[in-house]
């Protein structure tokens, strides 16, 4: 009879044979549905998602879930697999939602304590939806030696959707091998390696941004040794915190080994603060002192922010050092102050008497900096390049002294750099014009980036000329701050590589995804991250955006970039004796 609805036995029976139809059918083409021996190559255990049912290019597509997909199992930031006629396409899941196919189910839902109906209704009048954008494609039903390329088409209706396989995730992201830096696994697949291209990771500078307590420091960490084990640069990290050098305390209060214990004789501590690494138990391999004649007013300027200079007394300190020379600073903080001796010193009536005033109580904080001295010390620059052209890594530890004190990262991580970098460019220019070999990709890891590069002092700083570069030079930036936001937006576009952990500000936010295609699918990816150990990851080294659990820093981390403790190196040896003069 027309108008009567049928009884819940007999629509499961309809919708078990309208569905087993649709899917002979679509067997019956080929269309969709991969071949048994595609199927077969894929690892057991991939988890099947649904059908392809809507969607755009520019949007994304629409998945309605099947039967065996339970929606509470599906995460945002998870890959997808959609499997079409002619190619595949990889993705990430973006968004989830609940829909139905009659809105007065949402007015008149079914009885909650009805198993039954709620079994009969669910995947048919009421089913899940994700969302997943496509960033690439791979032609052939499994080819998995093909080189995935962008996606600029979609999978057509009723495509096939599921996990990704591992092979396919390797496929994607390169193997752990002596060009790719291993920095985490997908959302629920450990077994999946994801890999960072080392050469393009230093092609251009990258980023390492999240909210104090996100874990920036650990993937900091995994990063260098990384870069050390694979050999691919030399880096020279500004250490604020004391974190990458000698070993230190996790939050938990567990001992975490630095560089230096990891890569013993690839690994060079300098040091501003000799008696706090004394303190440790360590010894630096080398003590930096800097000259006041070494500062000039490109250095100050780049301190500006924390020095609570002005655009005027920044500009009356340019001519301070035109006038002056080298000997300006010194010759300044000699004076005692009186306005007299300021004015002389000046030159005149040229400058504002506050103004003088101003800037002689400001620098009056670097008498108090113990490794400025008025004597002519030893060039802290070449001892540096000795150590970067012999292919060992240099970290700079500022101690306990100097931990929290901005001026002195700040100023000597300037004054180093811009050194440095004039150094690099005289050497790759030579080589360049002799036909000779230039010296080896350099990474400078810097934190508190947004004091170095905000739009108010990027001008006076090296940092915002190297991250301009790109790798003109050989030179590049690893920058780690909590406030992208306060990064000026052009040296931020020109990051190559962003490793995100959970931002929570929005314009933090904003600044990170800004010009990123797909930002606004992105940005609810982000905002989804667990608040340790998770990082989204895009740019220039991957290609396509990724969520990761970040490997553990911890013992399991140290033997694979080949570090034994004490009984394992011991044992080792007893091998290679062994092996060498046999048994005794």
């Amino acid at each position: 009879m027309q108008g009567l609805v049928d009884p819940p036995e007999v629509t499961e029976v309809l919708l078990g044979v309208r569905e087993a139809g649709t899917m002979h059918a679509m067997r019956t083409h080929g269309a969709n549905l991969p071949s048994p021996a595609a199927e077969a190559q894929l690892e057991e255990g991939v988890e099947a998602l649904g059908i392809v049912v809507g969607g755009s290019l520019t949007k994304g597509v629409e998945v309605r879930l099947g039967g065996e997909a339970s929606v509470e199992d599906i995460s945002v930031g998870r890959f997808v697999t959609i499997q079409a006629e002619r190619r595949r396409f990889f993705g990430v899941i973006t968004d989830i939602s609940l829909e139905q196919t009659d809105q007065a189910i949402s007015l008149m839902p079914p009885d909650a304590d009805d198993g039954f109906i709620r079994r009969v209704m669910s995947g048919t009048n009421a089913f899940g939806l994700v969302h997943v954008v496509p960033y690439l494609t791979q032609l052939g039903a499994i080819g998995l030696d093909q080189e995935p390329l962008p996606a600029k088409t979609v999978p057509p209706h009723f495509s096939s959707a599921r996990y990704s396989a591992p092979q396919e995730i390797e496929s994607i992201f390169g193997a752990n091998d002596d060009h790719h830096l291993w920095v985490g696994s997908p959302l629920d697949m450990e077994d999946a390696p994801i890999c960072l291209d080392a050469d393009r990771l230093t092609e251009r500078s990258t980023g390492v941004f999240g909210k104090t307590g996100t874990g920036k420091s650990f993937l900091t960490r995994i990063l260098l040794a990384e870069i050390v084990s694979k050999n691919q640069a030399v880096s020279l990290v500004f250490d604020m915190h004391g974190e990458h050098g000698w070993g230190s305390s996790s939050e938990s209060g567990k001992d975490v080994k630095g560089l230096k214990q990891l890569f013993p004789g690839r690994i060079g501590v300098f040091t501003l603060d000799d008696e706090s690494t004394r303190k440790k138990g360590a010894s630096a391999d080398y003590v930096i002192r800097i000259g006041y004649e070494d500062i000039e007013a490109a250095d100050v300027a780049a301190a500006a922010g924390v020095l609570n200079l002005n655009e005027t007394q920044v500009q009356a300190v340019e001519r301070f050092e035109t006038q002056h020379g080298r000997s300006w600073l010194r010759k300044l903080l000699q004076e005692k102050g009186g306005i007299e001796g300021l004015r002389q010193y000046a030159g005149g009536d040229m400058e504002n008497d506050q103004t003088l005033g101003a800037i002689w109580r400001r620098l009056q904080r670097f008498k108090k900096l113990g490794f400025l001295t008025d004597e002519r010390p030893e060039d802290s620059v070449r001892r540096i390049m000795e150590y970067l052209e012999a292919g060992k890594h240099v970290v700079l530890e500022f101690g306990r002294r100097y931990r929290d004190n901005l001026v002195a990262y700040i100023l000597v991580a300037n004054l180093l750099t811009r050194r440095i970098h004039a150094q690099y460019v005289d050497r790759v220019e030579t080589a360049l014009a002799e036909g000779t070999k230039a010296p080896q990709n350099l990474v400078i890891a810097v934190e508190e980036a947004h004091k170095f590069l905000s739009p108010e002092v990027v001008g006076y700083t090296s940092f915002g000329t190297i991250a301009r570069e790109m790798r003109k030079y050989n030179v590049t930036l690893l920058v780690i701050d909590q406030r992208p936001s306060g990064i000026d937006h052009e040296i931020l576009s020109q990051i190559g590589t962003k490793l995100t952990c959970l931002l929570e500000d929005s314009r933090d936010i904003d600044a990170v995804l800004a010009g990123v295609s797909g930002g606004s699918e992105l940005r609810a990816v982000l905002s989804k991250l667990e608040t340790k150990q998770q990082a989204l990851i895009f740019g220039h080294a991957v290609p396509m955006p990724v969520v990761v659990r970040t490997r553990t820093y911890g013992p399991d981390f140290y033997k694979s970039v080949g570090h034994l403790d004490g009984e394992e190196r011991k044992a080792g040896l007893e091998r290679d004796a062994k092996d060498l003069f046999g048994s005794l």
